[in-house]
């Protein structure tokens, strides 16, 4: 075909709706034109439509008169992971073991996994809650700890997350979402007595048990930051950007898909802080954000773009609260980012150039 290819690796559902331009929050225009602005041709794909035997891959590519339609191709030698897989994926494995670059790997990682890895970072563990796990954890830290928030160890978007306040004596509430629902459930608990619902849910999936952070707030509502870091064209980490999360009204959960609003960073960092301090505190988050990429590389390989959520306190202080290992990009637009929004798209191509370019210069010895 002639063209550089890098191939987009979707889940199948929303590999389905690439014909019918229905991807979710995936903006196939954004991939169209981010990698055409380094020379690259991209081609939508999922695992089972690549034989790694033949060395083919039925993709879909877009077509200036018709739209995306499917092609047999040489399977690309470069892949952008935007599925879920686990890491011990067999389907990913074999085409690393081929010599396809599959970046960001895997995705999806756990919680309780990415905390213990930046644990071992003496200057990170400053920025860590303190964490424990499971109803044993649970217990442990009510008795320390006044505010506590519950998180499934592989939960996303807000879904699973528990808080637990203590509201006086030895009284406390329980407050949580039902499935697919954003109003929050508030519910009176006895340390002693544990309510079956709640011990049931941290017996189902693992659970980390976290102090909950006394998050900046605007109007009474906390906010975090979501940080998007990427390597790029030379392969270097670099913080594309960032915006805030604002949780909705009477909420805990910061989470956009939980309720929770998207904000320009420094529009709601100058609402809580003097300028120089919100000032300060960006410096001292990118500066952050960089370090967490940096650590978590030792170990995770594949590592590439990642969306990281910081909070900072009403004191200015930061803290890490997770990590995403598919950043769900549309917070910028939703921020009215729209030009970060399209360069968290652009980063992720040009590191595409630069393996492309990197496997001719080892070629060519």
């Amino acid at each position: 075909m002639g063209q550089k290819l890098v191939g987009i690796l979707l889940n199948a559902a929303m590999h389905g709706g690439v014909p019918r331009l229905k991807t979710g929050q995936e903006s196939l225009a954004n991939y169209e034109e981010a990698a055409a602005a380094y020379g690259l041709t991209p081609c939508f794909l999922k695992l089972s439509d690549i034989d790694t035997q033949s060395g083919f891959s039925s993709v879909y590519m877009k077509t200036n008169s018709q739209g995306y339609r499917r092609h047999i191709i040489p399977t690309p030698e470069v892949i952008h992971n935007r599925a879920i897989y686990d890491q011990r994926s067999s389907g990913v494995e074999r085409l690393l073991r081929q010599g396809i670059h599959v970046y960001n790997t895997c995705n999806r990682y756990g919680k309780d996994q990415i905390h213990g890895l930046l644990e071992q970072n003496r200057e990170l563990q400053a920025v860590l809650p303190v964490t424990s796990a499971g109803i044993s954890g649970l217990k442990e830290m009510m008795g320390s700890y006044t505010d506590l928030i519950l998180k499934p160890c592989r939960g996303s978007v807000g879904n699973g997350v528990m808080r637990l306040t203590r509201s006086g004596g030895e009284r406390w509430i329980w407050s949580y979402s039902l499935t697919g629902s954003k109003r929050s459930i508030r519910t009176p608990v006895n340390p002693g007595a544990l309510p079956r619902a709640l011990r049931a849910r941290l017996s189902s999936v693992p659970y980390l048990v976290q102090e909950r952070i006394p998050l900046a707030e605007i109007n009474g509502r906390p906010f975090d930051l979501r940080v998007t870091v990427q390597r790029g064209w030379g392969g270097a980490w670099q913080v594309t950007g960032m915006f805030a999360k604002l949780a909705a009204p009477g909420g805990f959960v910061s989470n956009i898909a939980r309720g929770g609003e998207a904000l320009k960073a420094s529009s709601a960092l100058e609402k809580a802080f003097s300028g120089e301090e919100a000032a300060r505190i960006r410096m001292s988050v990118l500066s952050l954000s960089l370090s967490i990429a940096r650590e978590l590389e030792q170990s995770l390989p594949g590592l590439a773009d990642i969306g990281l959520d910081i909070g900072v306190t009403k004191h200015g202080h930061l803290f890490f609260i997770e990590c995403n290992g598919r950043d769900q990009r549309y917070g910028f637009r939703k921020a009215g980012l729209s030009g970060v929004w399209k360069d968290s798209y652009r980063q992720p191509m040009g590191y595409a150039r630069y393996l492309h370019e990197a496997a001719i210069r080892i070629n060519s010895y």
